[in-house]
């Protein structure tokens, strides 16, 4: 029998350590600030922070300081290169894995619509943004709305990309918090302000955040800003192609465990 002489990938030794497996998980949900994660995993501070460097040095944990407060830092799981590094380990395994896990997610599916909401500080750019990416991706499977605690309009620009991108603008326009109706079942903050500002939302629903930087924040000329509202752009849909993911796990455990 011949002996397999290569080495198994970093990221299956990264996630194979206890500590880090439980970092991954809290930020494959929301993004997180350190003592988040030291109260989620109850470990020590020093402790934490040692594997988050890892994470960090490997590619597969992002950070970003925070808009609200300088002097916070949010960690964000960086899910392509996860999901890249993942399917390359899988691949190497057993090819037929990778076909196995697509088919299973495809087949999964929901009974009742889940009601996400998205909020940023003036509901002008990236809650509008995810707005129209969810709706296109999931179509009628979710209900999908925006808003923010102070609406300042829908940015021009953000309308621009999405017709770029041939992402239904319909329907889209600036709101308040208290004007969205119903109970939710998902609220995802999308900027660091609107985190720590966010009213009470109806429903109990679990609350995840995004920390994204503001595109309508940054200056320069017409091209470089088009450029910033499209970075992030993909990378709401980056984010929302793994939330979808993950509504389907969650509806297809078992019921009542």
């Amino acid at each position: 029998m011949t002996v397999a002489s290569e080495s198994a990938p970093e990221v299956l030794g990264l996630l194979g350590h206890d500590l880090r497996w439980r970092l991954v998980q809290a930020l494959a949900r929301s993004d997180r600030r350190v003592n988040e994660l030291v109260d989620r995993t109850r470990e020590r501070q020093n402790l934490v922070s040692y594997h988050l460097g890892l994470l960090k040095r490997a590619g597969l944990v992002r950070e970003r300081r925070s808009s609200s407060d300088a002097r916070d830092i949010y960690y964000r799981l960086d899910l392509r290169r996860l999901d890249s590094e993942l399917s390359a380990s899988a691949a190497s395994l057993r090819p037929a894995i990778v076909g196995s896990a697509t088919k299973a997610a495809h087949r999964a599916g929901r009974s009742s619509r889940p009601r996400v909401l998205f909020i940023c500080t003036g509901n002008s750019a990236r809650s509008q943004m995810a707005e129209a990416i969810l709706r296109s991706r999931a179509g009628d499977a979710v209900e999908v709305f925006s808003a923010g605690p102070r609406p300042a309009g829908v940015h021009p620009i953000a309308l621009q990309v999405l017709a770029d991108l041939n992402l239904p603008t319909e329907g889209l326009h600036s709101k308040a918090i208290e004007e969205v109706s119903g109970d939710f079942d998902l609220v995802v903050t999308l900027c660091d302000i609107a985190r720590e500002d966010c009213p009470p939302v109806r429903g109990h629903p679990e609350h995840v955040h995004w920390s994204i930087a503001d595109p309508a924040g940054l200056s320069g000329s017409l091209a470089q800003r088009r450029r910033a509202f499209r970075a992030t752009c993909s990378e709401l849909a980056e984010r929302i192609d793994q939330l979808l993911a993950q509504l389907r796990i969650a509806d297809s455990s078992p019921r009542g465990k």
